[in-house]
């Protein structure tokens, strides 16, 4: 069994948020992938279902993003899973939109959601980074993540979400190069040789030349012209 967990705050002041892509993140794969209804438990909200050949949870904390830690750990303990069975799926300032890395331990970085959970279960878990840009200046950090993402990013967003669901099972069976390809295929889906070159290279009209009448003149009035 394995416990995916994405982080966010709770209530739908906060939803559309660029904090909360790890809620998105897992409302898209239970919807896209038969998981039961969300329930609430261990502080949060959780539902399961099968990725793969395995058992998932999915749950998102309800404890807001300081106190993720609470409920992951409550989950943890309850299902007698290990540190190496979550994968938590969160926003990262450090990555542009729409990238997504995958990384086993480490450092929080400053996020907060990630360091309640390193003191509660420790840092030996999976993380899913995915790219929400920078403000620029770290005074603007706070105001920038707990903004809803712009109308402008529902393109890349909504083609990170499809390729984190159906890269899903591949995670869960531990290809994570398989995972990353299948978010590749939909963040960056591949151009055929034949669409490129139309629009590198448009077509151009082609000019066509009506036939020339038939000459009726007679031989002697041809020479006659030629000499005009």
């Amino acid at each position: 069994m394995q416990l995916f967990v994405g982080l966010g705050n709770p209530g739908s002041k906060y939803a559309k948020n660029r904090h909360n892509i790890g809620f998105m993140v897992l409302d898209q794969i239970a919807s896209d992938h038969g998981f039961s209804p969300w329930k609430s438990k261990f502080q949060g909200q959780i539902c399961e279902g099968r990725l793969g050949g395995d058992k998932v949870l999915l749950l998102k904390p309800e404890t807001f993003m300081n106190l993720s830690g609470q409920s992951v750990g409550e989950a943890m303990r309850f299902y007698k899973l290990e540190a190496g069975d979550v994968t938590v799926f969160h926003d990262e300032l450090d990555l542009a939109p729409g990238k997504c890395r995958v990384k086993q331990g480490g450092g929080h970085a400053g996020h907060n959601g990630l360091r309640s959970i390193h003191a509660h279960i420790t840092e030996n878990y999976q993380r899913i980074r995915l790219g929400i840009g920078h403000p620029g200046r770290k005074e603007l950090v706070s105001a920038y993540v707990l903004h809803d993402f712009a109308k402008a990013d529902d393109d890349w967003l909504n083609d990170l979400l499809w390729g984190l669901s159906d890269g899903a099972a591949s995670l869960a069976d531990g290809d994570t190069s398989r995972f990353q390809n299948a978010v590749a295929l939909r963040v960056n889906p591949p151009r055929s040789s034949t669409s490129a070159k139309a629009k590198d290279k448009p077509n151009k009209p082609v000019e066509i030349t009506p036939p020339a009448e038939p000459d009726s003149r007679s031989t002697l009035q041809k020479l006659a012209d030629k000499f005009r």
